[in-house]
């Protein structure tokens, strides 16, 4: 058989089935490129992913541009791995390969190819060098085109085919056509646009928004999930009503606009469009925000919608419970983010929502039919439908019952099973996992994976990244504002806090860790943890953490030995949240570290509450504060004392010394036998630590009034005056026979 032969077999049942064909060019870049060429000759719409210039009459991307055929639809895209090729840009292609259509990946030879680190001089992070990155995930990567159906592959140096990839499926079963239900409330053309039934079920699921419920759409890429979120866009503002988007970048949202705005059109009802806004004439938008600035539902919208929520964190996603009403839409299976993730982390809360939720799911893919072989592949290869073990298989498990195992990667290769549990867990832990997360755990020389088992199966998985031990040359170029990849706590250290030396101790900072759900809370992360903390001890000077502070993680931080040494005075932007890094010192040079930098936190948190900070959850101040492992150690003057006893137990003012009631909250916060209540700890952040104002204090907390308010921190401050005050506090307290 010919290359050409192939291609005419290939597109010939990829037509007759709706489905997709991957053809693998393997050999010289030139000869690749050109047998590229001539097999989508036939083609229409072709776009080649490639560093070079001049492909031909096709258009040409970038592979740093890849994301842009996200939500589009071509009939051949054509994919160089021979430079700047990665797990990424093909997760972000294969998707927009139309049914009847050929993925292309021109490829050095096969075997030179899996012989070969993909991305080494990405993955050597200081002090590792590209001679320690591993080719785990290319001679995986490799195996799955020699294996999997569907995928042709071409030695384009021989001229020789020597997989032709084909399956004689049977012909495309036509999918049940979209229908308007009898009782919709949504306009007859909003059914008419859709593509599939599913999406239509959707839609009608979507009208649910009318009455104040929320509504849950999931599926897998390239289902209609956004657009048929664009369509009950577009119906709710044709009727007057005021829609909020939001996704983690516009990008995502844009098929939802784009729906919308054709609706609004086909209706007669479109009146503006500007600055990410569509207006209806009838007083009806459809508008879109980022996550940090939609949480705070701005002007007061009727309904929201949450596109790819899976990729957006638990804290972030609860917050639109407080919309009127709110769709929350979601990949399953995809680069996106994973609705596994988002079942496993959001569902809870959803549930505890006092509210209607409707569950809808879209199962028939728009662009090609279901089973596609080219979408199989790709879930394959790049794991993007990995998921942790069956509940049934751990759920009477203990941490006892565990075996602690190093997860090397030539053991994850070889055993496909254990590989989808361990990556399964490590996508929930974090709310967002992209393909190169996955070649990071093959192949990167600065990663350790650890895990417990039970019975064989993952029930805690732990990623450990080295960090530090660098050279002087490049701790004074970090010092100065260079950046040294895979060392993300040594970097803040040295640039942001200006510590020079930060960067000389070795340590592992724990990347991500996660539990299986059935046995969560249980004792499995701290099991794990402590495991890790045995092996590596002995071989680093501290471990370390960076994430999103909430108080329930900085507890369960603190109570594995880490203690806080900064906060950062910026929020994430996608999470919302405030970040928190902590150490656990292992060795003198690991105190030293963190001592240091603990005695600067504090130094910072006294003033940084009442500026950069001064918008962080009391309860995270609270938590991180009081995991700090300094001692209490107010400084006030006689004076200030005596003020401060005489606003607790008599007619003293606040206002009379700030500074002193500032000093001597952040000690109490500081003492881990602090036993105030709660409401008294967020009154203490809240005045004297972040200086807001009387009024916005007894508001937030609850009192009846500021007079209230100002009573009880005089109050809170009794047990202070009691427990570090000295001669010159006792002596102001008697005299109001205290």
């Amino acid at each position: 058989m010919t290359i050409a032969d192939l291609v005419t077999a290939l597109r010939g049942e990829a037509d007759r089935a709706n489905e997709r064909r991957l053809l693998t060019l393997a050999g010289d870049r030139d000869r690749g490129l050109g047998a590229a060429h001539d097999a989508c000759a036939p083609f229409d719409t072709v776009t080649v992913v490639t560093t070079r210039d001049g492909a031909g009459d096709a258009d040409r991307l970038h592979p740093d541009h890849a994301d842009r055929l996200l939500g589009t639809t071509r009939e051949a895209v054509v994919c160089d791995c021979h430079e700047a090729f990665s797990a990424n840009v093909l997760g972000r292609i294969v998707g927009a390969v139309d049914g009847g259509g050929l993925l292309v990946l021109v490829t050095p030879p096969l075997d030179a190819w899996s012989g070969t680190a993909y991305a080494a001089d990405r993955l050597a992070v200081p002090p590792f060098t590209v001679d320690d990155v591993t080719g785990h995930f290319r001679r995986r990567l490799v195996d799955t085109l020699c294996t999997h159906p569907g995928v042709a592959v071409v030695d384009v140096d021989e001229g020789v085919v020597e997989r032709d990839g084909l399956t004689d499926p049977p012909p495309a079963r036509p999918a049940p056509a979209p229908s308007i239900p009898a009782d919709a409330a949504f306009p007859p053309e909003a059914y008419e646009a859709c593509l599939t039934a599913d999406q239509a079920d959707a839609l009608s699921a979507l009208e649910r928004l009318r009455d104040g419920d929320a509504v849950v759409v999931e599926a897998d890429r390239g289902r209609g999930k956004s657009a048929a979120a664009g369509l009950a866009a577009g119906s709710l503002a044709a009727t007057g009503r005021d829609v909020l988007v939001t996704a983690p970048t516009y990008r995502n949202a844009e098929a939802v606009f784009e729906r919308a705005e054709a609706l609004l059109t086909t209706l007669d009802r479109l009146g503006a469009r500007e600055d990410r806004t569509l207006t209806a004439t009838s007083g009806g938008r459809v508008r879109y925000r980022t996550p940090a600035a939609a949480v705070a539902l701005p002007d007061d919208p009727d309904a929201v919608i949450v596109d790819e929520a899976a990729a957006l964190p638990v804290r972030r996603l609860t917050a639109f419970l407080d919309a009127p009403a709110v769709a929350f839409v979601t990949t399953v299976h995809g680069y996106e983010g994973t609705g596994r993730g988002f079942d496993v982390r959001f569902r809870d809360h959803l549930a505890d929502a006092d509210r209607t939720v409707t569950d809808t799911r879209l199962d028939t893919p728009i662009r090609y039919a279901a089973g596609d072989p080219v979408e199989v592949w790709a879930f394959r290869a790049l794991l993007l439908d990995a998921r942790p073990a069956a509940d049934q298989l751990l759920e009477d498990a203990t941490p006892a019952d565990a075996t602690y195992r190093t997860l090397g990667a030539a053991a994850l290769v070889a055993d496909e099973h254990l590989l989808r549990e361990a990556f399964g867990l490590l996508v929930l832990a974090h709310y967002r996992t992209e393909p190169d997360d996955l070649v990071r755990l093959f192949d990167a020389p600065n990663l350790t994976c650890r895990a417990l088992t039970v019975e064989g199966h993952v029930a805690a998985v732990a990623l450990l990244a080295r960090e530090g031990g660098l050279p002087e040359s490049l701790r004074v170029d970090m010092y100065e504002g260079g950046r040294v990849r895979g060392n993300m706590l040594p970097d803040v250290l040295t640039s942001q806090l200006r510590d020079i030396d930060a960067g000389a101790p070795v340590g592992y900072r724990v990347l991500r860790i996660a539990t299986h759900h059935a046995v969560r809370s249980t004792g499995f992360g701290s099991r794990l943890l402590a495991s890790c903390h045995d092996e590596f001890d002995a071989d680093a000077d501290w471990f370390g953490v960076g994430y999103g502070a909430t108080p329930r993680l900085v507890r369960f931080w603190e109570r594995n030995g880490y203690r806080t040494v900064h906060c950062s005075t910026t929020r994430n932007a996608t999470s919302g949240e405030y970040s928190a890094i902590m150490l656990r010192p292992t060795s003198d040079e690991g105190r030293a570290l963190h001592d240091r930098h603990a005695r600067r936190f504090r130094s910072r948190m006294r003033d940084g509450l009442s500026d950069a900070l001064d918008d962080l959850d009391p309860d995270v101040a609270r938590a991180v504060l009081r995991a700090t492992a300094i001692a209490p150690d107010p400084v006030l003057t006689d004076h200030e004392w005596r003020v401060v006893a005489a606003a607790a137990f008599g007619p003293g003012l606040y206002d009379a010394a700030p500074g002193a009631f500032r000093d001597l909250a952040l000690s109490y916060l500081l003492d881990p036998d602090g036993r105030l209540g709660i409401r008294a700890e967020r009154l203490l952040v809240r005045k004297p630590l972040q200086a807001r104002d009387w009024e916005a204090v007894a508001d937030d907390l609850g009192y009846v009034s500021t007079r209230q308010c100002m009573r009880a921190l005089g109050e809170a401050y009794r047990p202070l005056v009691d427990r570090y005050g000295g001669d010159a506090a006792d002596e102001e307290r008697r005299r109001y026979g205290r």
